[in-house]
């Protein structure tokens, strides 16, 4: 026990200090703002004014929140939307563009455009009611509108060519949509149409004015745990179907990201690993205080997520968790995988 404690100090300490120095890093190559597009991995809170079931502003979340606010994360607290903008050195929490409460600084600094239960495939937010891609980009026009009135058209360029944009994106096309079209599509051919709408959506991103673009790679969705649950039998095992199709996906991703760099100008784009670092922490979590990873923290923690999750009681300790809810990380996984996808040399790339 005393070896696991110590061991455990020893990481906590590795762990401060990567993020001590992403942070510092960060400061020598500041970037002005910060945008992230996405699914509920990365929503700050945009779906607390869409009219869907897809939200996590109700206790539990934000159990662990300054005040114990839920927000709309679905996380015990912070998310990773949250953990990016601060390993940019840009600011703490990112709030979701949204929001009506906005003020001109929190604006210009970045905001977040994800959605929870969105999705490449235009028929996956339609599950939902989530916001598609196409709606986020738009929001994201609007938004160069709105600051430009604020500062002019000098300022406003400046922040839009020299900001990050972040995208995370896709599990939900893999998860939920694919099974109920795999009669029309392969494997290959479903992944190959992704792929295709995420070009696009880049591309049109990058003229209205993107130029540093990193994308996220899919983390192994079918070791949460409700996917263990249904299809991981009495073991409750990794789904290797949905990890197949993910790791599929990854690797089109990164001839993507080439494709990228070749056709626009200017642009630096980059694919961040997290499939490998999500899958170590998972199988491996003990040095990280980490007990538990095949449940979530809400509930029973084999099914409950979203509006489930406000079945009575929760975890004692969520950062003894991988998951707070069945899909979803905790405050400390995030943070984690965050700064171990985001480490100082792949964000270098950006620059």
């Amino acid at each position: 026990m005393a070896t696991l404690q110590v061991l455990f100090a020893c990481i906590l300490a590795l762990l401060i200090c990567s993020a001590a120095a992403a942070e510092s890093y960060n400061k020598k190559n500041q970037v002005p703002a910060v945008f992230v597009f996405g699914d509920s991995l990365v929503d700050t809170g945009n779906n607390n004014y869409v009219h869907t079931i897809a939200k996590g502003n109700f206790p539990p979340y934000g159990r662990d929140f300054a005040g114990g606010k839920a927000t709309g994360r679905f996380s015990n607290a912070k998310g990773v939307a949250d953990y990016i903008a601060q390993v940019l050195g840009v600011k703490q929490l990112l709030p979701p563009y949204l929001d009506p409460s906005l003020d001109l600084q929190e604006l210009l600094t970045g905001v977040c455009f994800a959605s929870a239960g969105s999705g490449y495939d235009p028929r996956t937010p339609q599950k939902m009611n989530a916001i598609p891609m196409t709606t986020q980009l738009n929001m994201f026009k609007e938004y160069i509108k709105r600051i430009n009135a604020s500062v002019g058209p000098e300022r406003t360029q400046e922040i839009i060519s020299q900001s990050a944009y972040i995208i995370f994106m896709g599990s939900n096309d893999l998860t939920n949509t694919y099974p109920t079209v795999d009669y029309q599509y392969t494997e290959e051919s479903y992944t190959d149409l992704m792929i295709s709408l995420a070009l696009d959506f880049h591309k049109k991103l990058y003229e209205a004015g993107a130029r540093r673009i990193g994308l996220v790679e899919l983390p192994p969705t079918g070791c949460a745990p409700a996917i263990r649950s249904s299809q991981g039998g009495p073991r409750r095992e990794c789904s290797e179907s949905l990890n197949r199709r993910i790791r599929l996906f990854n690797s089109k991703l990164s001839l993507m990201v080439d494709q990228m760099n070749q056709e626009l100008p200017g642009t630096k784009a980059v694919k961040f690993e997290l499939y490998n670092h999500f899958l170590s922490l998972a199988e491996n979590p003990a040095p990280y205080g980490i007990e538990e990873v095949k449940r979530g923290c809400c509930g029973t923690g084999n099914i409950e997520s979203g509006v489930l999750c406000v079945v009575p009681g929760t975890c004692a300790a969520a950062d003894k968790y991988l998951f707070f809810d069945s899909f979803h990380p905790t405050e400390l996984a995030a943070q984690i995988l965050t700064y171990q996808t985001l480490s100082p040399p792949n964000l270098s790339k950006l620059f």
